[in-house]
């Protein structure tokens, strides 16, 4: 286990408090998941999906290149999700305006329906459990799962979070 001691009153850095994080953690990824999953099964989709629409709801006309650093896959395995998601009808490519080798990338009417789905019964879950923690531990939980991640993934979602104006929007 970690190379983690108690220090004073420390309690919280106990071994089986640890374990009992690292227990919790996984519940939760599979409660959270578990709806979703339901939705994108009647899809023919999976989470990879689910990543790809989610982030590109947010941030209309993200290239594929900004794409990638943030579902951290191969090119590869986005060009699947991606044909898939084109094929289907819930993203579409346009070429950019200034270096026409960038694919832009959007949802359509039927990839927002979607992301709306997920997005509303995973925005329950987490509203729902919000309320009950109060806003004093949702600051705490925030910080606990910034703490969670690398450097470089800190640096990336506070990146993400940040809003910037949208790229336009699709022709139709």
């Amino acid at each position: 286990m970690a190379d983690i001691k108690p220090i004073g009153k420390a309690l919280f850095l106990r071994e089986e408090e640890l374990r009992r994080g690292i227990e919790l953690m996984f519940f939760a990824y599979r409660d959270f998941t578990g709806e979703a999953d339901s939705i994108l099964a009647e899809q023919n989709m999976g989470r990879a999906h689910h990543r790809a629409i989610y982030f590109i709801g947010r941030n209309p006309g993200i290239t594929v290149s900004e794409l990638l650093a943030i579902l951290n896959i191969t090119k590869q395995s986005l060009s699947r999700v991606l044909s898939a998601l084109v094929e289907t009808g819930h993203v579409e490519q346009q070429t950019g305006p200034e270096d026409r080798r960038q694919r832009l990338l959007y949802l359509t009417k039927t990839g927002t329906e979607l992301e709306s789905r997920l997005t509303e019964v995973q925005g329950r879950r987490f509203a729902r459990a919000y309320r009950e923690a109060g806003m004093t531990a949702v600051e705490g939980f925030q910080k606990v799962l910034q703490g969670l991640l690398d450097s470089e993934t800190q640096q990336q979602a506070g990146d993400v979070a940040r809003s910037r104006p949208p790229r336009g929007t699709p022709d139709r």
